[in-house]
């Protein structure tokens, strides 16, 4: 499966050359606050500093190295990824047209109209956003990128798996947040191909386990919606290309509650001093849900997305 495997780990090292420096060698160390709650080792590697407080940077950066001409782009987003697409696009001068649901998260929109991007707010969902996003691309000829479709994505995303391993321990898992897939599959390539006896675990929220659902059988599951407030990970339709990024490299995929989510939030925030939105504390709740299972092992997972608001904060992370 590695050898035909579409992501290269050639180019998961290419990526780490041309990607914009402050997305790259994010902070990691051994959470020793949480690790006696915990009953595990954990190192945890922080995504949150940088201008858009998510790992997104490090796909879209890539993305848009790889770009041929001046396209103008086109994307959907539940905000994180956005982001991404908007600060890329800017930095090298190229118009970009973001779509994005009328319930998303008001301040990702902000931090999206403020990187330059057109951003236009369309339907209930991401699924109604993405279909906007398709039709409007197709009607001016732009270029449509989709997370989890678009290799480069990944690709960028593993970049993240080289940094993890210069830890001087194997780790015995790796836990990862999933969503598109994107960013398991980027990581995963990468520590597969030079960890191979490492867990690659995905955890899903269990209000969206579509990509969990479709991992287990092989072929896209589709969910008729998503119901968490892990809006980063909410997928209802996975890409077949993200699914088959993950087909012999994973091993197993958890799916976590959203009070747990909550409870790992705080976790993150009163220990670490680290403030994370609900898909970005996915890893951590999956150590609280399985704490058996991964007693006494050296576990990493990536902390990323940051982007809450401050009724968020209150309703969230509040004693």
């Amino acid at each position: 499966m590695t050898t035909t495997h579409r992501l290269s780990p050639e180019r998961i090292a290419q990526a780490a050359t041309v990607i914009d420096p402050v997305f790259l060698d994010s902070p990691q160390f051994r959470a020793a606050s949480l690790e006696q709650q915990l009953d595990c080792r954990v190192l945890v590697k922080v995504e949150t500093l940088n201008p858009i407080r998510s790992f997104k940077g490090r796909g879209t950066e890539y993305l848009a190295a790889s770009l041929v001409g001046r396209p103008h782009l086109v994307c959907a987003t539940a905000g994180n990824f956005g982001q991404g697409m908007a600060f890329s696009a800017r930095k090298r001068g190229l118009p970009i047209t973001i779509f994005a649901s009328v319930s998303a998260n008001p301040q990702k929109v902000e931090r999206m109209r403020a990187l330059g991007a057109d951003v236009r707010l369309v339907g209930q969902d991401f699924d109604a956003a993405h279909l906007a996003a398709k039709a409007f691309a197709a009607e001016i000829g732009a270029q449509l990128v989709e997370d989890g479709r678009d290799h480069a994505i990944a690709e960028g995303a593993g970049t993240i798996g080289l940094e993890l391993l210069r830890w001087p321990e194997p780790f015995d898992a790796i836990l990862v947040p999933l969503g598109d897939g994107a960013l398991l599959a980027g990581v995963a390539r990468w520590v597969k191909a030079h960890q191979p006896a490492t867990q690659m675990i995905g955890v899903c929220a269990s209000g969206a386990p579509a990509m969990e659902r479709s991992w287990r059988a092989g072929q896209v599951q589709a969910l008729e919606r998503a119901e968490t407030i892990a809006d980063g990970i909410a997928v209802t339709m996975p890409f077949p290309e993200a699914l088959g990024d993950l087909l012999g490299l994973v091993d197993d995929m958890l799916l976590v509650e959203d009070h747990t989510l909550v409870a790992a939030m705080r976790h993150a925030h009163q220990e670490l001093g680290v403030v994370l939105e609900p898909a970005g504390a996915a890893g951590l709740a999956a150590l609280l849900t399985y704490r058996e299972r991964f007693r006494g092992q050296l576990i990493g997972t990536i902390l990323s997305g940051g982007n809450i608001t401050v009724q968020q904060m209150q309703q969230w992370l509040a004693p």
